[in-house]
């Protein structure tokens, strides 16, 4: 098929390479423009982008689609499809009407619940139990167009990291089946009475909040990873990884012993990994052999 692909970051990738490697012809990959990165503040283009570059596909990297010069270009293209995967521009009326077939898109959850731009974290901080892939037609709404195809995966103890590469396969291999067949998948409307919206993360919600209970600041820290941070004498701690300690009391966010559990407003938490402000990444027992934090202190 001929196809436009239109994604920006790492979970896009796999997608990419997936209906490259099943000789789909991808006429061109839109992808956001490049952005300052790095100490240096570099032009940085996005992941998609670099990978475009290297698969020798020709890359668009406009600041809107809105424009009736970019709506042509697009479809002059005569597109059979258009593969969009967390591209992070809003996609007009024009524009997903131009292909044959429309424009797919690969969310990540179970639609209709969390729809939005942050399914994968929103997923893990209500304590789901699983998540997944759905390939869906686009339409004018939010993440409201039929479905294709489902995957599921068990959310367990995994962060956002770990299960948004993991969610990034399964699109990629539901993609390219639905392509494969795509005239032969029936499109299921979603169930209105199931809808929730995944909010944007804001940089305030990183910050751990050891009010909450045991199990949900346990969460944020998966859900926020590597970010999910609290502050001791000024600077900033991120706990990669936790573990939900023996019940023990104390103040909410008071350090209970000389192993770092940190009291919530019920039950308690310890990391297992944990990073200080310009410092690597450590293992908990390597951490506190030069860095203790005395027990009753108050973060």
């Amino acid at each position: 098929m001929r196809i436009a692909f239109m994604g920006t970051p790492e979970f896009a990738v796999p997608a990419l390479n997936a209906l490259a490697a099943a000789g789909h012809d991808i006429a061109a990959v839109y992808s956001q423009p490049p952005r300052r990165a790095g100490r240096g503040k570099k032009m940085t283009p996005s992941p998609v982008h670099a990978r475009a570059e290297e698969l020798g596909i020709e890359v668009r990297t406009p600041f809107s689609l809105k424009d009736a010069q970019e709506q042509a270009a697009f479809a002059a293209l005569n597109l059979d499809v258009a593969v969009v995967a967390a591209y992070g521009l809003i996609l007009p009326q024009a524009v997903l009407d131009a292909p044959k077939h429309g424009c797919i898109n690969i969310h990540g959850s179970l639609l209709p619940r969390w729809r939005g731009a942050a399914p994968v974290q929103r997923a893990i901080l209500a304590g789901d139990n699983e998540t997944g892939i759905c390939i869906m037609q686009m339409e004018a709404g939010l993440d409201t167009g039929p479905v294709l195809l489902t995957g599921r995966t068990e959310i367990a103890r995994k962060n956002s990291a770990e299960l948004t590469a993991e969610l990034a396969d399964m699109g990629a291999d539901l993609m390219v089946q639905v392509l494969n067949n795509l005239p032969a998948y029936p499109a299921v409307d979603q169930n209105e009475d199931g809808v929730t919206y995944a909010a944007k993360i804001d940089k305030a919600e990183t910050r751990i909040d050891f009010a909450r209970d045991a199990q949900a600041v346990e969460r944020q820290i998966r859900a926020f990873f590597p970010a999910a941070w609290f502050e001791y004498a000024g600077e900033r701690y991120r706990i990669l990884k936790a573990e939900i300690a023996a019940e023990q009391k104390g103040v909410s966010g008071c350090i209970l012993d000389t192993h770092l559990t940190i009291a919530c407003a019920s039950g308690a938490i310890r990391p297992v990994s944990i990073q200080r402000a310009g410092k690597p990444a450590m293992a908990l027992g390597d951490f506190l052999r030069g860095n203790q934090i005395a027990a009753g202190t108050q973060l």
